[in-house]
Formats: structure tokens, sequence, C-alpha cells
């Protein structure tokens, strides 16, 4: 298995937009075949060197991350929300032991 990972910082993050951006992450659930799992947090502690929402994602394995990445739901209505309202992401992939 497959654990993908992607902390976003906001250009707004107001709660509004923390929660619409939530959403959006989270309706890929039922859409997206490759995900095993996912779950969304939202910051709140607000610190210099904290991000504003994280993306956890489970997969079968690494073809089933690539075929994730290019999704055409995925591509379509996350990553186009995600690029116009993040100002920086950071992202890990790693496998899953045990």
């Amino acid at each position: 298995m497959i654990k993908h990972i992607v902390c976003f910082k906001l250009k707004d993050n107001s709660p509004a937009e923390c929660e619409k951006a939530k959403e959006v992450l989270l309706s890929m659930k039922g859409k997206v075949p490759q995900l095993r799992d996912i779950s969304v947090g939202v910051d709140f502690l607000h610190s210099e060197r904290s991000y504003d929402l994280i993306l956890e994602v489970v997969l079968d394995d690494a073809k089933a991350l690539e075929d994730y990445q290019n999704d055409p739901y995925h591509c379509s209505a996350v990553k186009t929300h995600m690029h116009a309202v993040r100002e920086s992401c950071v992202a890990i992939d790693y496998v899953i032991e045990g």
C-alpha cells in the first residue's frame, strides 16, 4: 500500500476557504476509483510554520498512484481548484509497512 500526503498553504486561509478546499478534496471519495482511503484535516494552530490543510490518501501501489495523478476527476475538478487557491504545497509518498 502507498500513502500519498499533501500539505497545502492557501492564499486565503480563512475558515470558510479552508472548509471549501476540504470539501473539494473530499469530493474525490467515490469518484476516484484508485482511492482506498482519504482523509483531510484543517490546521487550527495557525503558527508561522503551519500548513492550512493536509490530504492523506491510501492507494494499492505505485501504479494506482500514477493512475490517481492522471484521473480525470482529480485533474479537472480537484487539481484545478487547489492550484487556484494554494500559495504552496509539499508532498510525500511512501510505502506503508506491515
